[in-house]
């Protein structure tokens, strides 16, 4: 079968999930809606963690982490969907296909990474909260977050490079929102079944071991929970590990239908949607279901907004 030269300036073409749905319109305007809150949301609670002095602690820091994964991950993925809407917009070069692939793989094995260190992060503030200080200590907070960003790109460079190297056929469609690397393995002119398998493998050992130290963090958490004597104690954490879990929910069921979930299982229907999900809607809910229900947060946001009403307030 013939090739096509990737080095000469050509490109995939990305069908997306605007294009062939019922009411294309309605849909690219529900997405733009959900990234410009995804945006606004994320940059919001960055902008409060960063700059209220009360929230310079590791939750607070972790969680900062966790609104520029999603700002950067909805960016990567959001604007290029929406362009593919436009005539003749629908292309993506042999580079920029890399790229995208390369940053969605860091951003979303990152994310994997951090939440299971927001997991220990609230075990510890629960169940030893006298040593918080010394388990949990900023020098200790940052190791994690550069942990989870060295981990995820490094795995995400292999990866890319690795699916990269394929010949590709002349049939250049990618049946999918982004470039991900089962739907560009579906066109390349070789053997790729080994290859696949170990990107389950890998999939697995990557999600499942974060998620049982999650549910392993929060089985401890409830005990301790339940056995606390002051209800507004017991109230405020369950509350707050509440919102980890939603957000948790959120994005390991996507990811494990991603790469858990055999070939067989899938549809490019099915994967567009879900793409559609953790891209675009989870970045857009995770910041609000933070903050909407952590009163902390809430109360650093009107202080921040006070500050700059003072400031821009004219003189007379």
């Amino acid at each position: 079968m013939e090739h096509w030269n990737s080095t000469l300036g050509s490109g995939f073409i990305l069908l997306g999930i605007l294009k062939d749905s019922g009411s294309p319109g309605l849909l690219c305007a529900t997405i733009t809606v959900l990234y410009m809150l995804a945006l606004t949301s994320n940059g919001l609670l960055l902008l409060v963690i960063t700059m209220d002095v009360q929230l310079h602690v590791p939750m607070y820091l972790l969680l900062g982490q966790l609104s520029l994964m999603d700002l950067l991950f909805t960016s990567v993925v959001t604007p290029k969907a929406l362009m593919d809407f436009l005539p003749s917009e629908n292309t993506i070069s042999f580079g920029g296909c890399a790229l995208q692939m390369f940053l969605a793989l860091t951003l979303g094995a990152a994310e994997d990474l951090l939440l299971a260190f927001m997991a220990y992060d609230r075990y510890v503030a629960i169940c030893h909260p006298l040593n918080y200080m010394v388990l949990m200590n900023m020098r200790v907070c940052w190791l994690m977050v550069a942990t989870s960003w060295t981990l995820a790109s490094l795995s995400a460079l292999v990866y890319t490079m690795y699916t990269m190297h394929y010949p590709f056929c002349k049939g250049r469609i990618i049946r999918h929102l982004l470039c991900e690397i089962l739907p560009l393995l579906k066109l390349a002119c070789a053997d790729t079944s080994r290859y696949e398998l170990m990107v389950y493998v890998m999939g697995v050992t990557f999600l499942i071991p974060p998620l049982i130290a999650i549910l392993a963090s929060y089985i401890l958490i409830l005990f301790t929970v339940l056995h606390m004597p002051s209800n507004e104690g017991r109230q405020k954490a369950l509350v707050t590990c509440s919102s980890h879990l939603t957000v948790v929910g959120m994005f390991y069921g996507a990811a494990t239908f991603m790469y858990v979930l055999p070939n067989s299982l899938h549809s490019p229907k099915q994967d567009n949607i879900i793409s559609v999900f953790y891209t675009i809607v989870t970045p857009a809910l995770n910041p609000l279901i933070y903050s909407l229900r952590n009163k902390e947060v809430m109360g650093a946001l009107r202080r921040v907004l006070g500050k700059y009403l003072v400031r821009t307030q004219p003189t007379f």
